[in-house]
């Protein structure tokens, strides 16, 4: 069967394959992503890898036994053709519409822009930053939470790969959506952003296949949730279970802050549906840094490092505020230190998400403490995407 295909660099050694079936491939050299869209950069040597496609509207339920649907992959090695080259020779050139608004999408945008293989890039709704820059045409009157709406634009303009910038239109299932009629996307299903949109999702996946984690209870009821509290004592974390644009977590440092959040999520309902069911997690004292990883539902290479400045108070103090600001890379995490979060954390949560039947396809950003008690790295939360600031 005769396949037409196209070839679109993200960077000089970032490629994406795409054919009319909505398969894409991924081929990775020597020189990384993460000198492109980091501060810091990275270098290593893998073979490489390319990654087929397909959608499935079946599989095997995940935890919580509900049926889902993912993509799933084929991986295998083979050689590179010439960057920003088809397999016929002819350099062929893909149109890219990256969704979202913020820093993390200008960093995309200028990334994109500047491949040889990429004829024009879109963004929307875009930003007066990204539009004044030239590195995209902005479409702010494009609504990227309907996803009808985004299928007709990719169509009427040609656009042969999206990329999704922000979490929520990944876990509401945008990426599910263009992938069903044949359009590329570098995101991951909604079961597999479920990582992110649900924090008992992925601690049940933590239990599960035995990656490091904070102890923790999973409560809907305040009462329960209070006892729950004053047995363990402060201080204690309190997270609402989903999205809360990096501003559901609370650590109370007195048994009085916690019964606060508790009553604020539960009982107040300041987060909506995102906080009707909080995680009470043990407080783990060390450092915190941000992993980054590429994954293609199987296998997982590692990308960057990076910290943020997250409190809103001098000295590290107050409430987080979801980020103000980042450097690369994150002098805590050791080379040995990634290769343990690689070999604990990251590669565990891949391969249990493929034998869950909701294969994590993307960038998984790993938020993590180096406790100081035992250096060791432990999982706090999971992204989905691209961190923002840390992209930028």
């Amino acid at each position: 069967m005769a396949m037409a295909f196209a070839t679109f660099n993200l960077s000089p050694s970032l490629r994406f394959v795409s054919n009319n079936k909505g398969f894409f491939d991924s081929q990775l050299s020597n020189s990384f992503l993460s000198s492109h869209l980091f501060l810091g950069t990275s270098s290593f040597s893998v073979p490489t890898l390319s990654f087929s496609t397909i959608h499935q509207t079946s599989c095997r339920p995940h935890i919580n036994a509900s049926p889902c649907s993912s993509t799933s992959f084929r991986c295998f090695a083979q050689k590179s053709p010439v960057d920003g080259l088809g397999s016929n020779g002819a350099s062929e050139r893909l149109v890219v519409l990256v969704i979202g608004g913020g820093g993390r999408e200008h960093a995309l945008c200028y990334a994109l822009q500047r491949s040889p293989s990429c004829d024009a890039v879109f963004c929307a709704p875009g930003n007066a930053g990204i539009s004044s820059s030239g590195n995209a045409t902005c479409i702010p009157e494009l609504d990227i939470s309907d996803s009808s709406a985004v299928i007709s634009f990719c169509r009427k303009w040609g656009v042969g790969l999206v990329v999704v910038g922000p979490e929520a239109p990944l876990v509401s299932g945008l990426a599910n959506e263009l992938v069903k009629v044949g359009i590329p996307t570098f995101g991951p299903s909604a079961e597999a952003a479920a990582l992110e949109g649900s924090k008992n999702f992925m601690k049940s996946i933590c239990d599960k296949y035995g990656i490091p984690t904070a102890k923790y209870q999973t409560f809907s009821d305040a009462s329960a949730a209070k006892q729950y509290i004053k047995e363990q004592g402060a201080p204690i974390v309190i997270k609402a279970d989903g999205l809360a644009a990096g501003k559901g977590v609370i650590v109370a440092m007195t048994l009085e802050e916690a019964y606060e959040a508790v009553d604020s999520m539960l009982v107040e309902g300041i987060f909506g549906s995102a906080g009707c069911r909080v995680i009470v997690e043990e407080f783990l004292e060390g450092e915190e840094a941000s992993f980054f990883a590429l994954v293609d539902g199987e296998n997982a290479i590692s990308l960057e490092s990076a910290q943020d400045h997250k409190r809103v108070g001098d000295g590290d103090t107050g409430p987080n505020t979801g980020g103000m600001g980042a450097y690369s890379p994150a002098p805590v995490l050791t080379e040995e230190l990634q290769s343990l979060v690689m070999e604990s954390i990251i590669l565990p949560t891949v391969k249990g998400m493929s034998a869950e039947g909701c294969k994590f396809v993307g960038v998984l950003y790993a938020g993590l403490m180096i406790e100081k008690k035992s250096g060791l790295p432990k999982l706090i939360e999971y992204n989905v995407r691209f961190g923002d600031p840390e992209c930028q």
